[in-house]
């Protein structure tokens, strides 16, 4: 069975002789159907270029994007079988809900009664049966997207395009949005493509996720495998909070950090000389002064509601981020005190500098 979408080597690059800029080199990568793919980097890495490509809104220099097994490069936007939902939600502010979800049907040959049916089916997979009179001005910003995600449905597409949609709603009702546009995807049983840059987004929604920097997938994993295991420096950085501890590595794996803390790490054997190791600031441990690997003292610890967040500075002057959970917390030294911290064989990513 093909892929939903199957991008082969794809090369796209805008201007043109020394002023050519290269914004994909090579992107090869297999979306499954009924998946929930994200493509996940900062402004500029390639991301949005790439679904606009799926979308047929621009044309590639080099490769193929097949969807469902049908290459794709002769066909036009309007004879793809995806949809897109923008970050503006483009609704026609003179229409009602039930016929901006309608426009994109009447031109398929549907006739009346199969628009109104996939009309009221759409409307009431995204909880907005109840507002199909209403105009666009009369809604929320959240149930506009509602509104642009039912009018993308209705058409059936085999997958559907999402280019940031929920950037422009308030921080609450985003993250309400996170939860319903999963269970959307689950419920519609088809393949949606995702582009963010927000990471926490990414890791909520996806069953894998692709992460973009300077025109390149530099990792392909499921979240869990993205945020725990991160495969380059630039992934780690860019996912979360991280502790990145210089120093050197030798062949049996021993890692002897700049900080006076001593590794050892059987993965760390392949890369020898100067590396860096990261680990996360909740995978990190408290413990008594002397009992772990390196000794910090305490610059400042902040309440965060669910946990603490204490700032560190190491022997070497570098600054540590410990978190630990509020509830489970030891009584703290003053500031200016001295804590141990435990760096857990497993919880560290070693890459060379």
């Amino acid at each position: 069975m093909p892929s939903a979408v199957d991008i082969r080597n794809v090369s796209k690059s805008f201007g043109r002789g020394a002023y050519a800029v290269e914004v994909l080199k090579s992107v090869s990568v297999e979306i499954a159907h009924k998946e929930f793919f994200t493509l996940l980097g900062p402004s500029g890495c390639g991301k949005t270029t790439l679904l606009r490509l799926i979308a047929g809104f621009e044309a590639a220099q080099k490769g193929q994007i097949l969807i469902d097994g049908v290459e794709m490069s002769s066909l036009p936007p309007f004879q793809r079988p995806v949809n897109t939902v923008f970050q503006s939600y483009s609704l026609f502010p003179h229409l009602t809900v039930a016929q901006n979800v309608a426009f994109g049907l009447e031109g398929t040959g549907a006739s009346r009664s199969e628009v109104k049916r996939r009309v009221g089916e759409a409307l009431e997979m995204v909880r907005m049966g109840d507002f199909e009179c209403r105009k666009p001005s009369e809604l929320s910003g959240g149930q506009q997207q509602r509104v642009a995600l039912a009018r993308a449905l209705a058409p059936r597409p085999k997958v559907l395009l999402l280019d940031e949609p929920l950037s422009a709603l308030d921080l609450k009702l985003r993250k309400q949005m996170q939860i319903e546009l999963k269970q959307l995807q689950e419920e519609a049983g088809i393949t949606f493509v995702f582009v963010t840059h927000d990471q926490e987004e990414a890791l909520t929604l996806s069953d894998r996720v692709a992460v973009m920097h300077q025109g390149r997938i530099l990792q392909l994993d499921d979240p869990r495998t993205i945020y725990e295991h991160p495969s380059h420096r630039f992934v780690a950085d860019f996912i979360g909070d991280i502790n990145f501890l210089e120093g050197r590595v030798d062949t049996r794996g021993v890692i002897a950090l700049k900080c006076g803390a001593v590794l050892a790490d059987s993965r760390a054997g392949a890369t020898h000389g100067d590396i860096s190791v990261a680990i996360r600031p909740e995978r990190a441990k408290r413990v008594p002064t002397g009992q772990g690997n390196v000794d910090g003292t305490l610059i400042q610890s902040v309440y965060l509601g669910t946990g603490l967040l204490h700032q560190l500075r190491l022997p070497c002057g570098s600054v540590f981020l410990l978190r630990e959970a509020a509830a489970e917390a030891a009584p703290l030294p003053a500031h200016g005190g001295t804590v141990g911290i435990e760096l857990p064989a497993a919880a560290i990513s070693v890459f060379a500098s």
